[in-house]
């Protein structure tokens, strides 16, 4: 394998099992842990493939064109029939001339696609190599761009001082019929009115066999493909990244309403209007309107140029958003027109598992492969993606736009909007109506009759809303189609919120944080200490409760044995909720796994792997046989860490941090000696996770009224993880500050203590590398809470529907599944690369249990030693550099 530096061993292993694995069509877990080089791997035995793949293939054709041009198939073809017997009948009772017949002519037409295909491909790689190496080919297109726009300028700036005396009131008309629906047809009424559709597929370039390559979050994937650059394969691969529109969009106007939906629905209005105005500019005898509003950036040719510079060098995402401002074309939609040719498409995970979001976007799976990195939350990440919570107030505040809307326009919308935006205003008043609400009345001031919380079936809660004879794939269809929610924000935007839909600053801040959650999830951001985007102070920006609604719609139309719906009553209707859960993820993931050539399903830490097989592929019909597993050890000597289980504290009590011991204040004192024994000899930084926030709060609030935190400071500045994501940051800086200044200044005090959650801001994506991560300690087991509805009927699914494995319930093992995968991402922050070194204590005895010590990561699982005293252990710790406990 081309490789930039002499591969490790388990590198070489890694990619040799990847090759194998893409070869066979296989689907693959891969595990690597962070520091050994995962992402090179990952680059250069994919693209070994590829290019090999490539070369049989461009083979294998010339071999079948030369046979056709000698015409040694046809004679072929010829000699195999059986002599005299000009009339014999194959198996399928077809005459042999005709089964002869269709043979050739389906080896005419395959011939023809290969020549074909040769021809486009030829043509693509003289325009992709004129790029390359002609600058002045790419000087006469900017220049020809700047003449083009200047053009353009001049004859808007006549235009607009021909229509300087225009009627003032057309312009407010205009602006009117900007918010009214256009004339609303479904797809199998535009078939009828049309006749025969174009085939779009035949105008669009036929798709190479490419490698898509996913992870979680924009940042993740720039740095991936600054890896290609650094690879062999950096200068021959045409690479292109993908993501959402508030990423790539260049156009100040749409990039400034904020919210990712805003800026969608605005984007395609624009596109619309692009198309509407030829038309508006066309029609004769009537006075001509104002022009609508189109992107500048949305241009064929413009976009064409960015989509062949994309494929001429490869470029990360901010790359790619530079050189949209400098060509003026759209990277949205510019790199979309770069997929078919691509080898390499890079995206977050989000686009790719999300069929309607694959579809729009241009991705075809067919035969292609598919490699998904930190993959370790996958099974969480479909869950969300395709679930979706609505609250009271959403839904009142959404009927009431809409009935304004209705009763402003009725005389002016055509019969099927109208009919629509009624079903969906029924729809809205079941939903309140099952909160026990009612939508003509403030939803702060019902109070909830019967508060709680009740799960029911799709099929249930359809019957019981009374809206089960309704279509909710046409009225999904329909919303998506005639962008409903944007005409209705911009009506809000206009004429202002209705008095019913106020809500208080409290209830509008937890509305702003649940959609920057779902905007998260959409975009794949992880721009976690960023604030909310103006969502507190400008709420006129915020997306209109509709969005919110067409999401849970799209939900409602799951198969009903595959998820739920919770009804949470809570206080008030405003304050209650309608949400639907997702129980089979495996139902989303069918579709890749069974177009995809191979799947490659890769991460740092990706045990436990039950999950991923029994939940995931099993559940999506994969094959066992299909399915593959790699693991590979650290790059790290063995001696550079030291995991250790420790079953008891320094005076003899046993660790067990359940729920019912955890609070204990001799247990919480247990904790507080370890600490304080571990900061005496452990150097730089202590990280320690606790099971959850309140624990947290409990123990240190604990330890300072025993004085036991001013103990610890005496040797480790003390520090907290933030609740607040836009803090993080700051904490971060000031732990490493600390640590820094006292390894160069030395004296009594060695470092820091971090005070870290499980699952919290600090459990994933944070590198403790070196000094940051001497020592690493869990508190306990960080068990979810069994209590939570939505995990009581995942667990209840789950047993009625998988088999038992070795003896365990499948809700059992859910469980200690979710508590290892938490502990695994929480210790692996501190080994971050070949020379780092540090321990690991697991503080409670419950991790010497095998069916829980078989879950650790293999490579820290064959180092780990059992303790049953604290004396034996804090001996082994003091022979060491580091420590990372496991509390």
């Amino acid at each position: 394998f081309p490789f930039p530096y002499t591969p490790y061993l388990i590198q070489e292993r890694f990619m040799a099992a990847l090759y194998g694995a893409l070869e066979a069509g296989r689907v693959g877990i891969f595990e690597s842990p962070t520091g050994t080089g995962k992402s090179l791997s990952l680059i250069c035995g994919a693209l070994s493939w590829l290019r090999d793949f490539e070369e049989k293939k461009q083979q294998e054709e010339a071999r079948l064109l030369a046979l056709e041009d000698s015409g040694q198939e046809g004679k072929k073809r010829l000699t195999s029939a059986e002599p005299g017997r000009p009339d014999s009948e194959d198996a399928a009772g077809e005459p042999d001339w005709v089964t002869a017949f269709v043979q050739k002519k389906e080896e005419r037409d395959m011939v023809d696609r290969l020549k074909e295909e040769q021809i486009r491909r030829k043509k693509r790689e003289d325009r992709l190599e004129k790029i390359r190496h002609n600058v002045q080919l790419k000087y006469a297109a900017k220049r020809k761009r700047s003449e083009e726009d200047e053009t353009k300028r001049l004859l808007q700036l006549s235009k607009e001082v021909l229509s300087e005396g225009a009627d003032v009131l057309e312009q407010l008309d205009h602006n009117e019929e900007e918010l009214i629906l256009a004339e609303y047809e479904s797809d199998e009424e535009k078939k009828m009115v049309s006749g025969l559709e174009e085939d779009d597929d035949d105008l669009e370039e036929e798709h190479v066999t490419k490698i898509y390559y996913c992870s979680r979050t924009h940042s993740q994937l720039s740095q991936f493909v600054r890896e290609v650059q650094k690879s062999p394969f950096g200068k021959d691969t045409r690479l292109v990244s993908l993501g959402s529109r508030q990423n790539l969009c260049v156009n100040e106007e749409v990039l400034r309403l904020g919210t990712l939906q805003l800026i969608n629905d605005r984007c395609m209005e624009m596109q619309k209007n692009k198309h509407e105005r030829k038309s508006d500019e066309e029609m004769e005898g009537k006075k001509r309107r104002v022009s609508r509003t189109v992107c500048p950036f949305y241009s064929y040719e413009q976009m064409q140029f960015l989509c062949d510079e994309v494929l001429v060098e490869v470029k990360d995402i901010e790359q790619l958003v530079a050189l949209g401002r400098e060509t003026k074309a759209c990277p949205y939609y510019g790199s979309r027109y770069a997929i078919p040719a691509a080898q390499l498409v890079v995206l977050p995970y989000q686009m790719l598992l999300h069929e309607p979001t694959r579809s729009a976007a241009g991705i075809k799976l067919k035969d292609q492969i598919v490699i998904i990195d930190e993959a370790h939350n996958l099974i969480d990440t479909i869950t969300c993606i395709h679930s979706a919570e609505v609250s009271g107030s959403q839904l009142c505040c959404a009927h009431s736009q809409l009935l304004q809307y209705m009763e402003r326009y009725r005389k002016r919308l055509k019969a099927k909007n109208l009919m629509y935006i009624k079903q969906i205003l029924y729809l809205l008043e079941q939903f309140v109506a099952m909160l026990g609400g009612n939508v003509n009345q403030n939803p702060s001031c019902q109070a909830v009759s019967q508060p709680g919380t009740v799960l029911k079936s799709i099929n249930d809660f359809l019957f019981q809303s009374q809206i089960d004879n309704i279509n909710l794939f046409k009225v999904q269809r329909y919303c998506e189609k005639s962008l409903i929610s944007r005409k209705l924000f911009g009506f809000v935007e206009r004429y202002g919120s209705p008095a019913t839909a106020v809500k208080t600053n409290k209830e509008n801040q937890k509305l702003a944080g649940l959609q920057n959650f779902l905007l998260t999830l959409q975009q794949g951001s992880d721009k976690e200490g960023d604030p909310p985007v103006e969502a507190e102070n400008d709420q006129l920006r915020t997306a209109s409760p509709l969005m919110q609604i067409e999401g849970f719609l799209s939900a409602l139309t799951n198969a009903n044995q595959d998820g739920r719906v919770i009804l949470n009553r809570q206080g008030t209707v405003g304050q209650s909720s309608l949400k639907f859960l997702l129980l089979n993820p495996a139902v989303h993931f069918a579709k890749v796994v069974e177009e995809c050539r191979a799947v490659i399903i890769a991460g740092g830490t990706m045990q436990p792997v039950a999950d991923f097989r029994e939940q995931l592929l099993s559940c999506a019909g994969v094959d066992p046989a299909r399915v593959v597993e790699f693991s590979c050890g650290h790059v790290i000597p063995p001696e550079n860490i030291l995991p250790i289980i420790l079953c008891s504290g320094p005076s003899n009590q046993q660790l067990e941090f359940t729920y019912q011991t955890r609070d204990l204040p001799q247990m919480m004192d247990e904790t507080g000696r370890i600490l304080c024994n571990l900061c005496n000899v452990v150097p730089g930084g202590v990280v320690c996770f606790f099971p959850s926030y309140e624990y947290e709060k409990q123990v240190y609030a604990h330890w300072e009224k025993t004085g036991l935190l001013t103990r610890l400071a005496t040797k480790k500045r003390i520090f907290q993880e933030p609740k607040k994501a836009n803090q993080v940051e700051q904490v971060l800086v000031e732990y490493a500050k600390c640590i820094k200044r006292c390894s160069q200044a030395g004296g009594q005090m060695t470092g820091a203590l971090l005070l870290s959650v499980v699952g919290g801001k600090m459990s994933e994506g944070i590198n403790f590398s070196d000094d940051l991560g001497r020592c690493v300690i869990m508190v306990g087991m960080p068990y979810p809470n069994i209590k939570s509805p939505e995990l009581q009927e995942k667990m209840t699914w789950l047993d009625k529907t998988m088999p038992r494995a070795a003896g365990q319930a499948p809700s059992r093992v859910l469980i200690e599944n979710l508590c290892m995968k938490a502990v695994n991402q929480s210790i692996g922050r501190a080994i971050r690369h070949r020379k780092d070194f540090a321990s690991i204590l697991l503080l409670d005895h419950r991790y010497a249990r095998p069916a829980i010590f078989n879950k650790l990561p293999q490579w820290i699982r064959e180092r780990t030693q059992v303790k049953a005293a604290f004396g034996s252990a804090f001996a082994e710790l003091r022979k060491v550099r580091t420590c990372i406990y496991l509390m």
